[in-house]
């Protein structure tokens, strides 16, 4: 691509995609790459001109225990770098400082005064002491300590408890902080990121999703000429964005196979049918396998089975329905590739694990299998995208901001949100419930800002309880389901807070559910945070 880029380069840290995150809010495109590229590697990523700086992330581990260390053209390019955490140390280390082991370690909140007004910090602050000095509110997790600058760098920033909290070297554009500016809990740290990649490293926004349709477009039709291609629509963001990219390159080239497995949310597979078949006119095959999957679902309990036995039985049903359409007919010749809405963050992880660099990685269903088990070529027309740059996208595209915006859907949908057993009693009673608490939700407006519930919370559903509970309706005796409502509001769903939904909101919606769905006359409300709880609860 001809975006000019930052790298970051990824030392195994939890919050590494944070950073890429955060430059890609500042219009910049960057790339994550594990540490351990090598010399060469960097040099020819760099050859195009386009590469206008470096970002060295932060790592759980300790740059005296490990060989973990930046490859050495990093500081022989002459382009600005920033070192976070780790990142500051290992840059230290590397260019000539000393850093050592802290008798007193800091996780968590801390107050970093700034030295020096430096090019970097000049500006910005969160507020000034009596003696005038800058101060900055910051998230630290750290147990060692820069103890000894290298040749030409100066100090930058302080807290008590760590003497250099911060280093520059102005003449040739490094930096190093000890803090995060990247999560959230550092007040100014977007600031700091833009500061870097727009003014320090000169780096021209031109990262911008309305423009990126017409680059991306390009670019599946070189790689699919005129072959053809098949791709699964779930219904979620990614897969309904990736066929909308890909339906707009190459139209009937496409065609999308939607399998109903009977666990999707209410009127969804209509939805998906009015949107892609109706208003974008792509071909689209609906397969309703709600029988089959509710079939092997009877009597399995244990939610990794139950997500084992979904995953498992939607791949053959899509390798049934991707074997005729690889067989051509109807006017076709035959699909040569699968598309998959696989998105940067499935790409970041992968690679991370593969690296072996980062800890508790997940694996991704999405980035290999099916194309090897189907012989076809893949196409990942979102992999360079984050989650927020896919929706942007999906909005530029034409896409319902509804749909677009919609929350998290796990890929078992309603089968993950009955405890349990899975029935198709258990599906239709979850399906009424939770579309009345969506809709509530979206109906509710905070009286301070003007949103709707549905827009302050990161993620909301209704939960399917396997118990009875006695109730009173009319001058009769009721023993019937349990739900409990869930709501959360996160920035980055590693940690989550349990929604405090106003008290009118939530009477409504249990008011609704136990008088309109027949079978429920309980509903409970979740507040558990995450951790210890997670924010699924199977």
């Amino acid at each position: 691509m001809s975006h000019q880029k930052i790298l970051i380069l990824d030392f195994g840290s939890q919050v590494t995609q944070l950073i890429a995150r955060r430059v890609r809010e500042a219009h910049v495109y960057c790339e994550v790459h594990p540490c351990d590229v090598s010399s060469d590697w960097v040099r020819e990523f760099a050859a195009d001109g386009n590469l206008k700086g470096v970002i060295l992330s932060g790592s759980h581990a300790s740059v005296y225990e490990v060989d973990d260390r930046a490859p050495d053209a990093v500081f022989e390019l002459g382009i600005p770098v920033l070192g976070i955490c780790y990142g500051m140390q290992t840059m230290a280390q590397q260019l000539g400082g000393k850093v050592e082991g802290s008798s007193h370690r800091e996780f968590g909140y801390a107050e970093v005064r700034a030295h020096g007004h430096t090019e970097l910090l000049k500006g910005i602050e969160d507020f000034a002491t009596p003696e005038g000095h800058g101060m900055l509110k910051v998230w630290m997790s750290h147990g060692d300590k820069v103890t000894q600058l290298p040749p030409g760098f100066k100090i930058m920033a302080s807290t008590p408890t760590c003497p250099i909290a911060g280093i520059a070297d102005e003449s040739r554009h490094y930096y190093g902080v000890q803090f995060h500016p990247e999560v959230t809990h550092t007040v100014q740290g977007q600031a700091l990121l833009q500061r870097f990649v727009l003014d320090i490293c000169g780096t021209r926004p031109d990262w911008v999703m309305g423009d990126y349709i017409e680059e991306a477009v390009a670019k599946i039709r070189e790689q699919v000429g005129d072959e053809e291609v098949i791709l699964g629509l779930s219904g979620g963001v990614d897969s309904s964005v990736a066929a909308a990219l890909i339906h707009r390159a190459i139209g009937d080239q496409l065609t999308c196979v939607f399998v109903d497995h009977g666990l999707l949310r209410k009127d969804e597979g209509k939805m998906v049918m009015e949107m892609f078949a109706g208003k974008l006119h792509a071909n689209i095959v609906a397969v309703d396998a709600s029988e089959q999957f509710l079939g092997k679902l009877a009597g399995v309990n244990d939610p990794e089975k139950k997500r084992k036995i979904i995953g498992g039985e939607f791949v053959e049903v899509f390798k049934a329905e991707a074997a005729k359409l690889k067989a051509g007919g109807n006017g076709h010749k035959g699909a040569t590739f699968l598309a998959q809405g696989t998105i940067y963050p499935d790409v970041i992880e992968s690679g991370g694990a593969k690296s072996k660099k980062a800890v508790t990685i997940k694996s991704h269903h999405n980035v290999g299998g099916l194309p090897e088990q189907l012989g076809l070529k893949l196409l990942e027309p979102l992999r360079d995208l984050f989650k927020d740059e896919v929706r942007e996208l999906g909005v530029a595209l034409g896409l319902p901001h509804d749909m677009v915006y919609r929350h998290p859907f796990p890929g078992p949908g309603l089968g993950v949100r009955i405890l349990g057993e899975v029935k198709k009693e258990y599906a239709d009673l979850l399906r009424e419930a939770d579309a009345i608490f969506i809709e509530e939700l979206r109906n509710f407006k905070d009286a301070e800002t003007g949103k709707t519930w549905y827009d302050l919370t990161s993620q909301a559903f209704t939960v399917f309880l396997p118990v009875k509970s006695v109730g009173v309706m009319g001058d009769g005796r009721t023993y019937d389901y349990v739900v409990a409502l869930r709501a959360v509001q996160t920035s980055d769903f590693m940690t989550a807070d349990w929604a405090e939904l106003p008290y009118a909101l939530l009477k409504k919606v249990s008011g609704r559910i136990i008088n309109e769905v027949r079978g429920i006359n309980r509903v409970t409300y979740d507040v558990s945070t995450k951790p210890p709880a997670t924010i699924e609860w199977e």
